[in-house]
């Protein structure tokens, strides 16, 4: 990497979120909660979707892979972020800070295509219930998958194809507590409005235009269930205004901070905040404690665990 990029700057130095010691200590311990429960949600969920039979479906492998990625999403920064808020140095390495891009535009692909995947299934699954179970077969969904970690990497890469070039042989201040690609180009020696206008295409058009195509879908689903029974029209809203709310909370952060990238306000922070912290830990929320399928699971997983070890603390009869 060194070869790549003749720079004189070697690291880069993270402003972070606030230098108020109290503000630090609130932030370190809500973060920290935070994280450590979005981790164990997260993982509740992988393991619910694997042990339980029931829920080897598509919607629930979808699912599953999005705990995942929300899993990632939320580990390439916040225990930086949380080691750093009591740390003198606020420093990264030229190399980790790469690092950092990307794995955040990594994650952040693939989840975008992971969400239409889904959105993909819940428009088959209410619009096309006959035909389901052909749609969405086993490969299909294991395609899906590898079509969206395959676009994640490749949106990534082109990201990052560029930066490796650029002179970083001056400031090196980056305004926020992780390297975000509009943030650190800005530090380069050179002018960078074409590459801005090329990750304005590629990050935040691409984001814009998802979000409204995942729009557009949930509004044909509802459309198309609403001369239907009640009880299924009230079924598919709260499915879809559950995916909603996921898709309105994982693209409105990126849609704004990528439309407009040489523009720092202090609503980017909490932001970035937003979707790599919070995004991942109320997901598992809105998903497990609106989807009956999935809390019974979890009941059922959770009773068998505690009666297991119930026995096993049993006393052996006397012989």
């Amino acid at each position: 990497m060194e070869g790549l990029n003749r720079s004189r700057v070697s690291e880069f130095v993270l402003l972070g979120l606030t230098d108020s010691p109290e503000l630090q200590i609130f932030l370190f311990v809500s973060l920290s909660i935070f994280y450590l429960m979005t981790m164990f949600g997260n993982c509740l969920i992988l393991l619910t979707v694997l042990s339980s039979s029931q829920l080897h479906s598509p919607m629930f492998f979808l699912l599953s892979n999005l705990s995942l990625i929300d899993m990632c999403l939320s580990s390439f920064a916040t225990p930086k972020l949380i080691m750093d808020l009591f740390a003198h140095d606020k420093t990264i390495s030229f190399e980790g800070c790469i690092s950092q891009i990307f794995l955040l535009h990594l994650f952040t692909g693939t989840e975008i295509i992971l969400l239409i995947s889904m959105s993909f299934d819940r428009y088959i699954a209410i619009c096309k219930p006959l035909h389901y179970s052909t749609i969405m077969s086993q490969g299909v969904c294991i395609g899906l998958v590898a079509i969206s970690w395959s676009v994640g990497l490749l949106h990534t890469m082109s990201q990052l194809v560029f930066v490796l070039y650029l002179p970083f042989c001056g400031p090196n201040v980056i305004d926020s507590f992780f390297c975000d690609l509009p943030l650190v180009i800005q530090l380069a020696c050179i002018d960078t409005y074409v590459l801005g206008i090329f990750m304005i295409s590629t990050s935040g058009v691409i984001a814009l235009i998802s979000f409204l195509l995942l729009v557009t879908s949930y509004i044909v689903v509802l459309v198309t269930v609403r001369n239907h029974s009640s009880r299924g029209s009230s079924k598919a809203l709260s499915t879809c205004t559950a995916h909603f709310i996921v898709v309105l909370m994982f693209f409105g952060p990126c849609i704004f901070i990528y439309v407009w990238p040489f523009t720092n306000f202090l609503v980017d922070k909490i932001l970035s905040v937003f979707y790599t912290v919070f995004t991942p830990f109320l997901n598992p929320l809105i998903y497990t404690l609106r989807n009956q399928e999935m809390k019974a699971a979890m009941k059922k997983k959770v009773s068998n665990q505690y009666f297991s070890l119930g026995k096993a603390t049993q006393p052996y009869p006397a012989q």
